[in-house]
């Protein structure tokens, strides 16, 4: 008899620890991503099987065209880059805004929790230079914060919002982003660290690689530092911008329709 118990108290994978099941559960909770975070703080067996599979299927299950896209060519199990822990807290976490070389700013605006948000490689063309098109980019439309709250103002023209957007590169290891980069031996930042990943990047502003159509896609003014965003080694992307004010009309304009929304979450945080 204690033979039995001891075995089956050697296995680690069964009951609620039995990764299949840890899946149902999540799965019938549509895989909140405040749920995973917090069964991740739980004991290190249970962070390791949200790092291993439950990160992975949040992805896939909340943004399933945009993820298809992103490991197109990998193994189901594959890995993205910078982990998929990154990628889950991208989707549904925006960064804020803090002042850096290129963007002026009174203060730094705190990163929350972000309920909806959608994402386009429509958009990400748009953030793409010329010689870059054969790279795919998912971009989120801007998260809108009053210019008078929080970060306001240093850089800010009358009506204007502050506006905070994220995406992701598909292979950035591959892509042609990083040969101009590192062809061009474009330095990394000093200060300045991926919200998502924690890896070293790149300011766009400052390689020259910020097109015109970028701040057009956003509503932003071109030029006189009303846009900054960055590109981390992992192929992660934050920005910045000012927003001029969007008239109904201009703003149901958005009929895009390759990209995932991200949504049905209400506010309360997650520990990322």
């Amino acid at each position: 008899g204690g033979g039995g118990g001891g075995a089956a108290g050697g296995d680690v994978n069964a009951g609620i620890m039995d990764e299949r099941v840890l899946v149902l559960v999540f799965r019938s909770l549509n895989f909140d991503p405040r749920a995973v975070g917090v069964a991740a703080c739980v004991s290190r067996r249970l962070r390791a099987v949200a790092e291993r599979v439950l990160w992975r299927e949040l992805c896939i299950s909340r943004a399933p065209r945009m993820v298809a896209a992103l490991t197109d060519g990998l193994s189901p199990a594959g890995r993205v880059g910078g982990g998929w822990h990154a990628l889950a807290k991208l989707l549904f976490f925006c960064c804020g805004c803090a002042p850096s070389r290129f963007f002026a700013l009174a203060a730094p605006l705190p990163g929350h929790f972000a309920p909806e948000s959608r994402f386009s490689k429509t958009s990400g063309r748009s953030f793409l230079a010329r010689r870059c098109w054969g790279d795919l980019l998912y971009v989120s439309d801007p998260c809108e914060h009053p210019a008078g709250g929080g970060g306001g103002g240093a850089g800010a023209a009358a009506g204007e919002d502050l506006g905070s957007f994220r995406g992701v590169f598909r292979g950035f290891v591959r892509s042609r982003t990083r040969a101009w980069l590192v062809g061009r031996q474009a330095e990394l930042e000093a200060r300045v660290r991926c919200p998502y990943c924690g890896a070293r990047v790149w300011s766009m502003t400052a390689a020259g690689l910020v097109p015109r159509s970028a701040p057009r896609r956003l509503g932003s003014r071109d030029g006189g530092g009303g846009l900054e965003y960055f590109v981390c080694v992992n192929g992660h992307l934050h920005g910045c911008c000012w927003l001029a004010h969007l008239s109904d009309d201009d703003d149901d304009n958005n009929d895009d329709d390759d990209g995932d929304d991200i949504g049905d979450i209400d506010e309360s945080g997650v520990a990322w």
